[in-house]
């Protein structure tokens, strides 16, 4: 006869090894999963007024859903590369010109002012030589990686709606089997999941707003100098959603490029804007949108979008606000359920 006594502990076990197990199926997605998760709650009131509007077939409002995501986001970011791409070889073009005739242009630029450089110099002309090799081949891989990186995004996105469709579909019998299963009494949880829709709409809404407010800024900075402001704001606002180097990646080689001709002002202005003006909107902007959902210090919301981006990358601007969110809302829950016993 078997005992009763380690049915449990052992029905324990085994739901523990299916969890790991599981864990270790859905790792490399997971992080396609939870955005998927924090889009369709984001978007979840418009795809019930389509289920109204198809009388109730969730699977056509889904669908709706999905080809809109699409639209809005997949297929103009995929324009803008192949747009970026042609305008990129054209500069790429020129700068190698400028590189490969690097002893000459350096000459005739704001370095030739410095008296002690003898540009004449066979191990000047060496040096000079190597180091644009050097920048070449860093722009080279540069190049590379951004378009590794755009091309994982995309089949990140490509992932990202196939899962939306289904949690359009199928969403809110799972959360509702979540919350049966969970041991927490049903406010909790309740609360949990309004703190999860809360800040993945703040996170959403401030990770595209701070976007377009860099590109905007970004724009009035090259409008200043008199350098073409509509591309650079774009280029700006899409490069600003790439995780630590961001709009760098068009104000810094622009800037040292101005300053290299000879044209020390703009050069140095683009510089200072980008650093100042554009880099201190990311964090200060994003954080203050946050702010007003979470009723965290953006002190910890800046380093919880920093650490995001180092462990989640693009991704991170938001799951890092949002685990920290959730994090802050099962330490209010702590308090309520053991309030009294903290002030004994």
């Amino acid at each position: 006869m078997k005992s009763n006594n380690l049915a449990k502990p052992f029905l324990i076990f085994l739901l523990i090894l299916a969890v790991v197990a599981c864990y270790f199926i859905f790792k490399p997605f997971l992080i396609e999963i939870i955005i998927s998760a924090v889009l369709v709650s984001f978007s979840y009131r418009p795809f019930l007024w389509l289920t109204k509007f198809f009388k109730g077939k969730k699977i056509a409002a889904a669908l709706v859903m999905s080809l809109l995501f699409l639209l809005i986001v997949i297929i103009p970011i995929s324009n803008l590369i192949i747009f970026s791409g042609k305008k990129s070889l054209v500069a790429y073009s020129e700068t190698a010109k400028f590189i490969n005739n690097a002893d000459v242009n350096l000459k005739n630029s704001v370095l030739s002012k410095l008296d002690f450089i003898n540009f004449e110099d066979a191990n000047v002309k060496n040096f000079i030589l190597e180091t644009t090799k050097i920048i070449r081949d860093w722009i080279g891989k540069g190049a590379t990686l951004i378009v590794k990186g755009t091309t994982s995004f995309l089949v990140s996105l490509i992932m990202i709606v196939l899962t939306m469709f289904f949690f359009y579909i199928d969403g809110e019998k799972m959360v509702e089997k979540i919350k049966h299963w969970s041991p927490l009494p049903n406010k909790y949880d309740v609360e949990i999941f309004k703190k999860f829709r809360e800040v993945s709409y703040a996170a959403v809404i401030s990770t595209f707003a701070t976007a377009g407010v860099q590109g905007v800024v970004g724009a009035i900075g090259f409008m200043i100098v008199g350098l073409p402001s509509f591309y650079a704001g774009i280029l700006i606002a899409f490069f600003s959603l790439i995780p630590y180097i961001g709009s760098m990646i068009i104000y810094i080689p622009v800037g040292i490029y101005l300053i290299v001709v000879g044209e020390i002002f703009k050069g140095v202005f683009i510089l200072a804007w980008g650093f100042i003006i554009i880099g201190n909107t990311d964090n200060l902007l994003r954080a203050y949108l946050l702010k007003g959902k979470s009723n965290i210090n953006p002190i910890f919301i800046i380093f919880a979008l920093m650490g995001g981006i180092a462990l989640f990358g693009f991704w991170g601007l938001i799951i890092g606000p949002l685990i920290l969110a959730l994090t802050s809302t099962i330490f209010h829950i702590y308090e309520l359920e053991y309030g009294k016993q903290l002030e004994e």
